[in-house]
């Protein structure tokens, strides 16, 4: 409309037609505030839309905000041209998480490192004390292992003790239930004392853990009774079980399949490389018939030939060598590098530490991961020198390695087995889940930025963890921890993802 046809046009009505013109040339109708980041030109890989373009992400507040084919300002814009821009990894197997561990991770991709297998015994202690300062996001199952004793009359004591020191000494508590767990190992729970090891499980889940974790080759007095009372359980609850199966043999396989499929127990198994060996092959398609039927069930795999555990764990008491197929000299002591012997076996044996066990074929491992549902997950050990290179590297091998330069799969699809498919996993136990895994407009800003053509792993077997190069940046929640290729120094951004069980 022509103003003058309405407004006699007096020195005063010029005066304010020209003020208004100039406020509405000024201010735009949709102004935003700045965005406080910009990851300007970089190629945008979202698995879950299938977004693959060059793309300019703008982030506020720690979240996603635009991503756009036209350029962004903000307080700070990275010209990531030539890389990839692509979900944070989720690690839903990594143990001994400490920021020291947290920083080998990042330089891996990784934005989120959660305890899901082996499980933590005081889910409430854990996420307090990770709580107090973390690089990556975390979060734990309850540990079966560590809670079963409090369905034991003659372990109650001990129980006891350590739950009256949880206030005035917490790290004690929690290492207390921890050797009280693995002491009790070869004792059965007692079917009248079923109620009792249900409370206790749902006292975790109470206290924000994700899930169960079940590793009972680690404790062999769990019978196959008390097992499919934890899937009763699980079912009862809606919750998943993260579980290390009891051997590495089909019939372990088929022992938690057939307690999910009669239960309806949402399933999670975590290593099946490791826990397969040379039988991947059929267990695979056992996995693959039960999924494609409809159940609720997921897999992992590491992309090493080696595995790592405890010496004094049951998975060397007598008849190891015969069930592994494997001897003395395929044992590496993780202090020292040096392969071991009869006579060194049982020293070390009696004095307690930790072995890189070589005992897989690179064939098993790529059969493992040509099949379309098995995730990657590092089973990463904690932090320590000498510690098996799968604590570091995983992720950086798994890209560069077998998608780059084996070929396995496309890009796209790697990413997938290491962001959304992990977030899809976590959903069914919480709300979070649902910001992660993907780069979306008002998803949880945990990206991270890559270098496809030079990613890959450098820790071995032979000398001390070592960074993964090609991660260029990564942020976890909107902050930078890894810049440049560097760790960020002080950065500690993590947050807890709680279960949605929680009610404490």
């Amino acid at each position: 409309m022509n103003a003058s046809r309405h407004l006699p046009i007096t020195p005063a009505t010029a005066t304010v037609l020209a003020a208004a013109t100039l406020l509405a040339a000024a201010t735009p109708l949709t102004a935003q505030p700045p965005h406080d980041i910009v990851l300007a030109g970089g190629r945008v890989m979202d698995p879950e839309t299938g977004l693959d373009a060059v793309r300019h992400v703008g982030i506020r507040d720690g979240a996603i905000v635009t991503i756009s084919e036209d350029p962004l300002s903000g307080t700070v814009v990275l010209d990531v041209s030539g890389l990839v821009v692509a979900p944070g990894f989720i690690d839903l197997h990594a143990h001994g998480q400490t920021n020291r561990a947290n920083e080998f991770q990042a330089r891996d991709g990784v934005t989120t490192a959660l305890e899901l297998e082996s499980g933590v015994p005081l889910p409430a202690v854990y996420l307090a004390r990770r709580g107090e300062g973390s690089i990556l996001n975390f979060g734990a199952t309850v540990s079966h292992m560590n809670v079963r004793p409090r369905a034991m009359p003659g372990r109650l004591a001990e129980i006891e003790q350590a739950l009256a020191n949880v206030e005035e000494n917490p790290a004690g508590a929690f290492r207390t239930f921890s050797f009280v767990g693995s002491a009790a190992r070869y004792d059965p729970v007692q079917l009248e004392d079923y109620p009792a090891l249900r409370n206790a499980l749902a006292d975790g889940l109470a206290d924000g853990a994700l899930g169960i974790g079940m590793a009972h080759q680690y404790y062999p007095g769990a019978n196959h009774e008390e097992i499919l009372e934890v899937f009763k359980f699980a079912a009862d609850e809606g919750v998943t079980i993260h579980t290390h199966v009891r051997n590495m043999g089909i019939d372990a396989i088929q022992e938690v399949l057939a307690n999910a499929v009669a239960t309806g127990a949402s399933l999670h198994i975590v290593h099946v490389n490791s826990s397969s060996l040379w039988r991947i092959s059929p267990i695979l398609d056992l996995i693959g018939g039960v999924r494609s039927r409809g159940f609720d069930v997921t897999v992992e795999a590491y992309p090493y030939t080696a595995a790592s555990t405890g010496l004094q764990s049951t998975i060397f008491d007598p008849g190891w060598q015969e069930s592994l197929r494997i001897s003395y000299g395929d044992l590496q002591w993780q202090d020292t590098g040096e392969r071991l012997t009869a006579e060194t076996f049982q020293s070390y044996r009696a004095e307690g530490g930790t072995v890189i066990i070589h005992m897989m074929k690179d064939e098993w491992i790529r059969e493992a991961l040509s099949r379309g549902f098995v995730m990657v997950a590092s089973d990463g050990m904690p932090y320590a020198p000498g510690a098996h290179p799968r604590s570091a590297g995983t992720f950086s091998r798994f890209l560069g390695r077998y998608v780059r330069d084996q070929g396995l799969m496309p890009l796209m699809a790697g990413l997938e087995r290491i962001t959304i498919m992990p977030a899809r996993r976590l959903e069914r136990m919480t709300d979070q889940a649902r910001r992660k895994g993907r780069v979306q407009v008002g998803m949880d800003a945990d990206i991270t930025v890559f270098d496809p053509d030079s990613i890959i792993d450098t820790a071995t077997f032979e000398d001390d963890l070592s960074y993964s190069v090609g991660v260029m940046h990564v942020l976890v929640h909107g902050e930078f921890v890894v810049r440049d290729g560097e760790n960020v120094d002080g950065a500690m951004p993590g947050r807890a993802l709680v279960g949605r069980k929680a009610s404490r």
